[in-house]
């Protein structure tokens, strides 16, 4: 079944137009119509940490934008290995219009929200809703994109460029943490352990350890615990992923 709904909770509903994630979600390009249709039919859902959202395999019933906290994508193997293919963050779409089943295993990393939609009713909107589908489309090729890119990081960067890699992604996608003045650093809160960074990138644990610890030491990043990081230079951090060991 999609979407366990074991420990879960309904929140207050909340009006598409003062989404936070709005701007670059799928109803981004909703006119005040579309948004009222999709208003009529969503819910809202959170998980905890290490809550099971979804499984592959399972029938796909729900369709659902995160809205905030972060999210794996993942498959077991065989041999009972787990490779974490893909990281959900706020506006990210999960399930696809038109499939029966999952295709990956989905699981909470952080506290996660959920604006969701019955699969069914909002394939029957999204025929009425042609911004909404011309967005999800959008959104399914920048992911095709992404995809390609993160191909060429696991296949051909180094560890360093691999990290600097997620650290852009996270310090792009997160919302920082920091209430510093704008201009000064950017202050990100990472959602992932360091095992399970090293899991994405295809890393082991120390190495991912001694790549945060050669940035720190080149002034790239500052490190606060093992969760929190400082970037002074946004430029810097973006030139890294481009540079070789």
């Amino acid at each position: 079944m999609l979407f366990n709904d074991q420990k879960t909770e309904k929140l207050t509903h909340t009006q598409c137009a003062s989404c936070p994630v709005r701007h670059r979600a799928v109803c981004s390009r909703a006119n005040d119509q579309e948004l009222n249709l999709l208003d009529s039919v969503k819910f809202y859902k959170t998980y905890q940490a290490g809550q099971t959202i979804a499984l592959r395999g399972d029938p796909l019933e729900v369709l659902s934008s995160l809205v905030s906290g972060t999210a794996t994508l993942s498959q077991s193997m065989e041999d009972g290995r787990t490779q974490v293919v893909g990281l959900l963050l706020p506006s990210d779409f999960i399930g696809r219009p038109g499939r029966d089943t999952v295709a990956h295993d989905v699981t909470a990393v952080t506290e996660v929200t959920l604006c969701c939609f019955r699969r069914k009713a909002f394939e029957d909107l999204m025929v009425k809703m042609p911004h909404v589908s011309v967005r999800l489309l959008e959104m399914a090729l920048d992911e095709l994109d992404a995809a390609r890119d993160w191909m060429l990081l696991l296949g051909r960067k180094t560890a360093r460029e691999k990290i600097a890699s997620f650290l852009l992604l996270i310090a792009q996608r997160s919302r920082p943490i920091s209430d510093k003045p704008s201009g000064l650093d950017i202050c990100i809160e990472l959602p992932l352990s360091r095992e399970t960074i090293a899991t994405y990138l295809g890393l082991t644990i120390e190495t991912v350890s001694r790549q945060f610890t050669a940035l720190r030491k080149d002034g790239v990043i500052a490190l606060d615990g093992t969760r929190t990081v400082s970037v002074p230079d946004f430029a810097a951090l973006s030139d890294e992923v481009d540079n070789s060991e």
